[in-house]
Order: structure tokens, then sequence, then C-alpha cells
């Protein structure tokens, strides 16, 4: 069974006080706080466990190699993937830009196209435009519908004889929307065109099986998973990593290195150059234990339990707007308050009860000039809130009316 107050207490930050109030944590869409047995793990990296990895032969190089290696194994797990096509970076805008710079830029010509959705994070925007200025690449935007949808027949109908890549996030971090990112990548690559699917957030709310969905590369973020900052991975389908040239240089990523040559590196390790972040990755990985120990299925019921919830209590408050309502929605929640009420002022409100929210334009400005607005309070939900958590939601955003409406 799913117990929401066991695994409550497997977080220890969930127990403090802000404000002098129990913490409401939302601002989950940003970042999910840490079980103890990731705080366990990079403790123990630390403390016990430290030593550069690979080629180092004295025994605590073979031990730190040997924990950081076996992530690999469990992202590939987690995400249906190969192990072969697991590539450690410090999030999704590193794996995002390697792709640019990496895979992209080499092959681009002025004119090239690649298709994006409004609904993207500047992490998947921003490195695109570095191609739209230096190389005159063309950007191609595909709008969601009213309700915040984005079907996969629209994003394939802005296919060109000139569109090199799609990008498209597989579930929006300020809308909540799902993307049947399946569909598009079956109708692109019948059209010849790879796909990027940035699963910052769509990994975190659902089962992702990506020998189902197909896509030549897929994005997450370790920090996001439950994990630490500065972790995550990339997986790249073997014929795109072999077009791939190296993103940085340095030790790892090559074989030889001579005064006037360079050999580099075959697969995956050719994109990992330098000294990685090995505590992060190893607490990346008792993340990813610790989730699958859960059953990203149940976590998605409970989710989708407080979605519901959350969805229910929200329509009887008919002063404040819900940003998008795609069917099957995740349990984000943007939210405007009608008036002139800031999105900064409700979340402060918020704050003095104790409630995180997200207040601003959350990475995705071309999205919310779509929609009109300069910002929203995001209220984004994760596998330990609660249904109490939505009525002290409900309760704080009843105050802001009350001071603000």
């Amino acid at each position: 069974m799913y117990d929401v107050a066991q695994i409550r207490a497997d977080f220890p930050i969930l127990g403090r006080e802000v404000n002098g109030k129990p913490l409401v944590y939302l601002d989950n869409g940003a970042s999910a706080q840490k079980p103890q047995v990731v705080i366990d793990a990079i403790t123990r990296g630390y403390a016990q466990d430290y030593a550069n990895v690979h080629r180092g032969l004295h025994y605590l190089s073979t031990v730190a190699t040997e924990a950081y290696e076996a992530v690999r194994g469990k992202v590939a797990r987690f995400l249906g993937a190969a192990e072969d096509e697991v590539v450690f970076t410090t999030g999704s805008t590193e794996a995002i830009n390697m792709v640019s710079y990496a895979w992209a830029a080499p092959r681009m010509q002025p004119g090239d196209e690649i298709v994006l959705s409004l609904l993207e994070h500047h992490a998947n925007i921003v490195p695109w435009h570095f191609l739209r200025e230096r190389q005159g690449v063309v950007l191609k935007w595909v709008a969601p519908e009213p309700d915040g949808s984005l079907p996969a027949e629209k994003v394939l109908e802005a296919i060109g004889p000139r569109t090199r890549l799609v990008a498209v996030t597989q579930m929006s971090n300020v809308l909540g929307t799902r993307v049947d990112v399946a569909a598009i990548t079956r109708g692109a690559h019948a059209r010849g065109v790879p796909v990027l699917v940035d699963g910052s957030q769509g990994a975190v709310h659902a089962p992702v099986n990506l020998a189902e969905i197909g896509c030549d590369f897929y994005a997450v973020t370790g920090h996001k998973l439950y994990g630490p900052s500065g972790s995550g991975a990339i997986i790249i389908a073997r014929e795109r990593l072999a077009e791939m040239r190296p993103f940085l240089g340095g030790g790892d990523m090559i074989r030889d290195v001579s005064t006037d040559s360079v050999t580099y590196a075959e697969g995956y390790a050719r994109m990992e150059a330098g000294t990685p972040g090995i505590v992060q990755q190893i607490g990346f990985g008792a993340a990813l234990d610790y989730l699958m120990g859960l059953g990203m299925d149940n976590i998605a019921r409970h989710e989708a339990d407080l979605r519901d919830y959350a969805q229910s209590r929200l329509a009887g408050l008919n002063w404040l707007t819900v940003q998008g309502n795609a069917p099957g929605k995740g349990a984000i929640f943007s939210i405007t308050l009608d008036g002139q009420a800031h999105a900064h002022d409700i979340s402060t409100i918020l704050d003095r009860r104790g409630i995180a929210v997200r207040a601003g334009t959350h990475c995705a400005m071309p999205l919310l000039t779509h929609l009109g607005l300069t910002a929203t309070a995001r209220a984004s939900f994760g596998l330990y809130n609660t249904r109490a958590e939505v009525d002290a939601l409900i309760s704080g955003l009843e105050l802001c009316h009350e001071l603000l409406g």
C-alpha cells in the first residue's frame, strides 16, 4: 500500500516549520526534497568512500567507481533504456546544450528548422536560440490549444522539408500538460526527423519506457527526481551518439593524446569529460532506487488523486483562474487571482503560512507571453504531498483573496 505518512517520514525536511507553521512544500516543479536514503548516500560517499573514479587501482577508487558506474544501470532500468545509451550530465540544461553543440550544430545550415512547442522550459529553448543566432537556424513554434493541450498531430504538421529536429517537453512545468511524445516520435521518424524529449517533469510523475517512446534524445535532471542538484543524464540512441562530436575536452573522454593528435573514447565515454559529479550521481542512483521501490505507477495514482482533489477545491473559487486544463494533466497548478494581485504577493502571503509555491515566469517566458501573463503562482505536487496540504493551499488562497482581491 502507498502509505503517504510513512513516505513523509523518509524526508527529514518535511518535519520542520516555516514562519511558525508546518512546512507545506508545493514547489516540486522547481526542485524536489530529498529522502534520508539520498542524504545518507551522499554522506557515505564523502565520509567513507570518496576517491576519483576510473583508472585508479587503489581500494577507494575501485569502490567509488563501482558505485558511480552502477548508477548508469539504474538510470537505464528506470527509463527502459539501454545502459550504453546513458550519458551522465549535471542535469537537463547541460544535456540539451550537449545535443545542441555536439549533434545539431555540425549538421545545421542556415534556413534549417527546429520545431519547438510554446510549452518548453528555457532549458529546451535557449540552446536552440544559440543555433538561430550563430548559424541562421529557424525556430518553428507550435502553440498549445486553449485548454493547454498539445496534440501530436499539431506538432507533426509543423514539420517541413527543412526540419532537422523536433524538441518537445513530455510535461509542461507550468500547465501540467502531458504530451504524447511517443506519437510525435513515430510521426517525426516517419518523416526522417529525429526527436529530443525533455523529460525533466515527465519522468518524475509517471513511468517512462523509452523502448516504447523511441525518441533519439531523452533528458532527465536528478534534483527533480528527489536526488541531488548537479546530477542527471541524457539517453542518446546509439545511432545519434555515433554522430556526435565531443562536447567538452579533458580527461576520461580520450583514448590517446600526443602533441599533435588526439583519439577520442567510444560511446558515452566520449561525452563525459573530466572528474564528474561522483557523489552527486551516487545520490541520484539512491533516489532512483527509492522511486523504483515505491513504484512509479503507485506514485502516479497518488498524484492523480491529489490533482483531482485540488481541481475540485479550486473550482469552487470563482475569483481565481487556473491556467491550462488539459485532459490527464499532472498535479501542477499555475494560478492567477482576478484583479491586480501579483503572483509575488500571493507567494509572500502563502509563505507566511508555511506554504512554499513558486512565483514568476517559471523559465517559460514564451508560454507566459502566449497566455498574456507576466507571472503566475504555481503549486506543484509530489509523491509526499497530501489532501490536507491541498486544503492548506485553498485556505491560504482565500486569505490572499481577502487581502488582495
